[in-house]
């Protein structure tokens, strides 16, 4: 019997959120250009790079607060925080992940990191709020796992890809308590 066994171990996964910059524009083709990701997104698949070059240029580069999610140093999605243009207590949040990520605890931890730093950031920010699909089961899990309230359906509240939809309102405040 052998007693010298040696396991290795994988190591942890290393989650980080970064500003993205134009050389990340192959990492962001990747869930930009996946029908899966786009599906509850207000924007179309992206089939070519020029395109997305535009969008993060016009969009992506100049926005207060839109970060890279990173999987051990490599973009594998989006967050942002839009504040409110007319109320500065509050802020959009937005997030999407490749679908290879999904299921991995990538997404409950992105929030939470930028929960963390934009109520530090952001003066004046209350209040972070997301507006999700009805039908989109895993976002309403990320949010509630990482402790933002359900507060309620808001019926035939946005147009997404040519049909009215319904979208779940939910928030998280200042002085909630993030669940572990």
């Amino acid at each position: 019997m052998d007693n010298n066994k040696t396991t290795t171990t994988t190591p942890e996964p290393i989650i980080t959120l970064r500003p993205f910059t134009l050389a990340d524009i192959d990492d962001f083709m990747v869930w930009a250009s996946d029908d899966k990701v786009s599906r509850f997104c207000r924007w179309d698949t992206y089939t070519n790079k020029e395109d997305l070059i535009k969008f993060m240029t016009n969009t992506v580069l100049p926005h207060p607060w839109f970060r890279a999610i990173c999987l051990n140093g490599r973009p594998v999605g989006a967050i942002s925080v839009m504040p409110s243009s007319e109320e500065r207590c509050r802020g959009e949040l937005g997030y999407v992940l490749g679908s290879e990520e999904w299921g991995k605890g990538i997404a409950p931890a992105a929030v939470k990191m930028t929960v963390k730093s934009v109520f530090e950031e952001m003066e004046g920010l209350e209040r972070v709020e997301a507006l999700v699909d009805v039908d989109n089961k895993g976002s309403m899990r990320v949010l509630e796992k990482v402790g933002f309230l359900r507060e309620g359906v808001l019926r035939k509240y946005s147009v997404l890809k040519g049909r009215t939809r319904d979208l779940v309102m939910f928030s998280f405040l200042s002085t909630d308590t993030m669940h572990p």
